[in-house]
């Protein structure tokens, strides 16, 4: 009697299966948490309200005082919403096609660019406001981004380290400008220092429709590149044998990179370490995969902006705590551990 053994190869075809639902169980848990972020954002604040006391409002059975404050804290919301899932998405392409894990929205100069725009306005302008300011911060990111390609892709060295230099150069360039006007104009920089500080609250909705069509166009050119990302982590000369073009397909991240956090920036200000932590936190749940790492990004962003800005809110009641502050505190040990990662190899 002969008997047959038959190996299955490790990882065989249930594998991507598997994977597969892995992924969609995290997902919807990533989707729990960003929904439980939301109902805390639009629950608490300085003014002291409870969890039965949103629902009441959603399900518009609140008396109009609770109703006020509640709804008083949905652009709030909003805003949190789009400006993480554009600095997380941001950091998660530019990682991928630097192929640098301490990349973040700041390497291309959308900061600075942003930061020139608003000071000029207010300066020579006499613009002040937080829907007016809007206006001149996302094409002054949006040309600092510009420049950034321009510098970095000019003569025949062109390259990702040239690049980040050129964005290295625009920014301290940018920088000085706005210290030299801040520093020479006192009113100037009253109005300056509380958006550069980063914060969600103080908005509306018209600084949210302002913005939402470049970070509309940043993420559908996102989720569009994300196949031909896959390819280019592969090396330039694998992805060039299976078709693709990697030159194009760094120029358009790159392009959608600058878009989503252009529109994060101009809407709520500088805000560090979203862009930074997030995709570290994406790449250790669903692995290599960009389009994965795209479509969490978008989830765990907001959530992640949200809880900030609520522990920012709570933390000293009444006053609040502004929400680039407390993700200065979180991005930190996100920070270490980039580093860490890059000596060890990982």
């Amino acid at each position: 009697m002969t008997v047959t053994v038959v190996r299955t190869a490790p990882g065989g075809a249930g594998a991507p299966r598997a994977r597969a639902s892995r992924l969609v169980w995290f997902l919807i848990a990533a989707l729990a948490v960003l929904a439980l972020a939301m109902l805390a954002s639009i629950t608490f604040g300085s003014l002291p309200t409870s969890v039965g006391d949103a629902v009441d409002v959603l399900r518009g059975t609140a008396d109009e005082s609770t109703a006020a404050v509640v709804q008083s804290r949905y652009p709030r919301t909003a805003l949190g919403v789009l400006a993480g899932m554009g600095l997380a998405v941001a950091g998660t392409i530019m990682q991928g096609v630097t192929r640098n894990p301490l990349a973040d929205p700041g390497l291309l100069g959308i900061t600075s660019g942003a930061s020139a725009g608003v000071v000029s306005a207010t300066a020579f302008l006499g613009v002040s406001g937080q829907w007016n300011t809007v206006w001149w911060a996302l094409p002054g990111a949006l040309l600092a981004g510009v420049l950034v390609h321009v510098i970095g892709s000019a003569g025949s060295g062109a390259g990702l380290v040239r690049l980040v230099l050129a964005g290295a150069v625009v920014t301290a360039v940018l920088s000085a400008y706005v210290q030299a006007v801040t520093l020479g104009m006192p009113k100037v920089f009253d109005s300056y220092r509380y958006w550069v500080v980063g914060a969600l609250g103080g908005r509306d909705f018209d600084v949210l429709l302002s913005v939402l069509p470049a970070a509309g166009l940043g993420l559908l050119m996102a989720l569009l590149l994300a196949p031909a990302l896959n390819t280019l982590a592969l090396g330039d000369e694998s992805a060039s044998a299976l078709g693709a073009s990697p030159g194009l397909t760094r120029a358009l991240g790159l392009v959608a990179a600058t878009l989503l956090s252009a529109a994060a920036t101009a809407a709520v200000g500088p805000i560090a370490f979203v862009g930074l932590a997030v995709p570290h936190i994406v790449k250790a749940v669903v692995g290599a995969d960009v389009r994965a790492q795209i479509v969490f990004s978008a989830v765990l962003g907001p959530a992640l902006l949200l809880l900030a800005d609520v522990v920012g809110r709570v933390v000293l009641r009444p006053q609040e705590l502004m929400v680039g502050i407390v993700t200065a505190f979180i991005g930190a040990p996100a920070l270490l551990v980039a580093v860490r990662r890059m000596r060890s190899g990982t």
